[in-house]
């Protein structure tokens, strides 16, 4: 991250601060006495309608169009407005400026249409007969109940904006002379603090430097002087603890280069020194209460005894691995060295523990994991290679054989290519989690629940399966939609391939306990309690035989699993024998809609 000088942080933002409260100023002032303008104008032109409207009550009584024009040329000699006459049907009987004749029809114009509902009306709007901004007041022109026609004064808005350019272009003048006094203000301000502030960076520096016996000057602002004066008593202080801080340093060092394993003093009578947390974890002790009690008491296991023993001894380094009981068995590797004091001699040992137990399982789901992949594998390749050399040794010769033969190993082949592709899949989804490369981003949850259904509408067809969708398009997550759409994929398809014919899948959507809860519930054999927790592991199959005939790799659910732990979620899984499953993904509720 870029770091800026004092003065290249507060001269910005003052500058910007204050164009803002210009700009806001600005846009407020004109805006309002465009408002009080337009106001005065409207007022204006609606009495001169009050005080026309008598004028042409007779000639609209008569009919007389004519008459009606000539009246609103009359009226318009005396002053500089437009008058406009129209009858209820829109027809223009009278203007001041155009030939009624030629005019549209304006029962469409909204100061008009306004007039005839509410007995007045206005509006401001461009011109096409005379090709300006023009503001329009109607007045109904009405005889008892009956509506004879609509008066419509307009005037020109060009003397209005003519007024409003003159006024910005002097708030402008101002706001530029204001930005000018603002800046040159935070200029004077800021750079007798920047200048401190450098001095004391300067200081600063020469005390990291170790030489601390040469005080800082103390400015005279009250707050950068405090931090002068506070940072010569550090350096003083630190001064005093540096002798300390040596004689204890080989001990510190020891100590601090296996904070990350579990590490132990033990001294020469078998007492314990110092251990750190990680240690106290592993031995399932309280660190604060094992130190300077023996080692016997703290540690029960017999191999490190021995082990330090022995050390202790030859003053040769060693190691062991053992096993210690408990909730669960932990494998920890115990690597012990002499520990020697300030003079070299001889001070007791350091016992270095790492925890294997997580790697130790690791190696035996590799070792599970290469076993299934070798036992999936083996199994299309050997029915490829029984049917290849029945061909080669003669079967090639009968049409119906080798058709059915090559039919085969095509759907062994197809069988291949879907396990490598799964564990392809796996393998990337594992990978970008562990490299934090899945990149969520905030989306509405309906579409890819749709798109999933819509990979899945050809199976569910094929067997009659209804698939029911109940997700409201309000929900949204933090998502990879592809990735998700992927895990709704193999849940619905396994649902459809373990389903009944003419059975109904249902996918439903809704918040529960501060998570997004992704619900498959299908109708199909159900999974037996003993094999509940075990159905997301990769090639685990409750039912081996059917599995296979339908066309599974075995990894659909453990796929569905790593994506949901992608998300910072979970993938669950609720059954009861004969009675169908609720296969669901969980994913965290975002923040806003808690």
């Amino acid at each position: 991250m870029t770091r800026r000088t004092f003065f290249g942080q507060i001269f910005p933002a003052f500058l910007a601060i204050t164009l803002l409260a210009v700009v806001g100023v600005t846009w407020h002032a004109t805006s309002t006495l465009e408002r009080f303008y337009h106001k005065r104008t409207r007022e204006e032109l609606a009495a001169r309608a009050d005080l026309a409207q008598a004028r042409f009550m007779g000639a609209l009584r008569s009919n007389d169009d004519r008459r009606v024009d000539m009246v609103c040329n009359q009226i318009a000699s005396e002053t500089p407005m437009r008058l406009t006459v129209v009858l209820p049907s829109g027809r223009v009987v009278g203007d001041s400026e155009e030939d009624p004749a030629r005019m549209d029809n304006h029962a469409d114009r909204p100061e008009i249409v306004e007039a005839l509902r509410e007995g007045r009306g206005s509006s401001v709007r461009f011109s096409d007969t005379l090709q300006r901004d023009m503001m329009y007041v109607t007045k109904a022109i009405r005889d008892n109940d009956k509506t004879l026609g609509v008066l419509r004064v307009s005037m020109s808005l060009a003397f209005i904006d003519q007024e409003l350019g003159t006024i910005h272009r002097r708030v402008t003048l101002v706001a530029l002379l204001a930005t000018a006094l603002v800046a040159l203000s935070s200029v004077w301000v800021s750079r007798p603090i920047s200048r401190s502030l450098a001095r004391l960076k300067t200081g600063a520096e020469r005390f990291a430097r170790g030489e601390l016996g040469i005080p800082l000057a103390v400015p005279d602002s009250l707050e950068i002087g405090a931090l002068a004066e506070s940072m010569n008593r550090m350096a003083a202080e630190l001064d005093d603890r540096i002798q300390t801080t040596v004689r204890q340093r080989n001990e510190l060092e020891a100590v601090l280069a296996g904070m990350v394993e579990g590490v132990l003093a033990v001294d020469g009578e078998e007492n314990i020194l110092n251990l750190n947390q990680a240690a106290a974890r592993l031995l399932d002790v309280d660190a604060a209460q094992s130190r300077r009690k023996p080692l016997q008491e703290v540690v029960r296991n017999v191999e490190i005894h021995e082990l330090v023993r022995r050390v202790m001894d030859s003053g040769e380094p060693g190691e062991t691995e053992t096993v210690f009981q408990g909730d669960r068995d932990a494998v920890i590797r115990v690597r012990v060295a002499p520990l020697r004091d300030a003079k070299k001699e001889s001070a007791g040992v350091l016992a270095v523990m790492n925890d294997l137990t997580d790697l130790r399982h690791l190696e035996k789901v590799r070792r599970d994991f290469v076993a299934n992949v070798s036992h999936e594998l083996k199994t299309p390749i050997t029915s490829i290679k029984g049917y290849v050399e029945t061909l080669l040794d003669g079967a090639s010769h009968n049409a119906e054989d080798l058709d059915r033969f090559l039919k085969i190993i095509h759907r062994q082949v197809d069988r291949l290519h879907a396990i490598v592709d799964d564990l392809l899949a796996l393998s990337q989804i594992e990978e970008d989690d562990r490299k934090g490369q899945v990149l969520l981003g905030r989306g509405a949850l309906l579409p890819v629940i749709e798109g999933a259904v819509g990979l899945c509408k050809a199976a569910a067809l094929e067997k009659d399966t209804a698939i029911h969708v109940s997700c409201s398009p309000d929900i949204q997550a933090d998502i990879d939609p592809h990735l998700l759409g992927q895990a709704c994929v193999n849940l619905i398809d396994n649902a459809v391939k373990y389903g009944e014919p003419g059975s109904e899948i249902h996918v439903e959507v809704a918040t529960d306990n501060g998570e997004i809860v992704i619900h498959v519930r299908d109708q199909g054999p159900g999974v037996a309690q003993e094999h509940l927790a075990r159905v997301f592991e990769r090639f685990y199959r409750v039912d081996k035989a059917r599995s296979r005939e339908l066309g599974g790799t075995g990894l659909g659910l453990a796929i569905v699993k790593h994506i949901a732990q992608a998300h910072g979620g979970r993938a669950t899984v609720e059954s009861e024998l004969r009675k169908g499953s609720v296969f669901s993904i969980r994913l965290p509720l975002p923040p806003e809609q808690m």
